[in-house]
């Protein structure tokens, strides 16, 4: 499979959307595939890990993001099931399940309903250990203004926070595995 080939599907090449996933997913899978390099006694898949995230927004131009170029119908937190769905139809499931899984540190059904958010009734957190390393080098990276500098741990931990002190805690037990 051809990550590339896929993404050009629904992007432009050249178009500055496609420039902002494919500069953000790099940036991510070399992060991922360093982690999973470090720790070959998760047993990680690095084939997969390299595919899925380079792979995992693909579903952001099906949302409202201007300042990614993005001008879709659905609310940005959406990108994620929408992926899924995308690569459900393209033959990729489990490429799918990472798209779906890696918003924030995982959304649980709990969050969706308490916040209401525009999502459909399940969990969304990541289950495998490719998932989680890609939901957790994907936090060191923007899309949007100064992609390509990596966060700091503060600054991630202080993005997350926003979202409550569970979030933090799971990132830190991933910290604690990943780093």
């Amino acid at each position: 499979m051809n990550p590339l080939e896929i993404i050009s599907k629904y992007y432009k090449p050249r178009s500055k959307a496609y420039r902002i996933l494919v500069s953000h997913s790099n940036l991510v899978t070399e992060k991922a595939l360093k982690i999973a390099q470090y720790h070959k006694e998760l047993l990680p898949d690095p084939e997969f890990i390299a595919e899925a995230a380079m792979l995992h927004d693909i579903g952001i131009f099906k949302t409202n993001a201007p300042q990614l170029f993005c001008f879709g119908e659905y609310h940005y937190i959406c990108h994620g099931y929408l992926g899924c769905e995308l690569l459900t139809e393209e033959g990729y499931p489990e490429h799918g399940k990472v798209c779906e899984r890696h918003t924030g540190v995982g959304i649980t059904i709990e969050e969706i309903i308490s916040q209401r958010l525009p999502l459909p009734l399940r969990d969304f957190v990541p289950v495998s250990v490719e998932e989680q390393i890609i939901c957790f080098a994907d936090k060191f990276f923007s899309k949007s203004g100064g992609q390509l500098q990596e966060k700091s741990l503060g600054e991630v931990r202080k993005s997350i926070q926003k979202f409550g002190n569970k979030n933090v805690v799971r990132f830190n037990e991933w910290c604690e595995i990943f780093l």
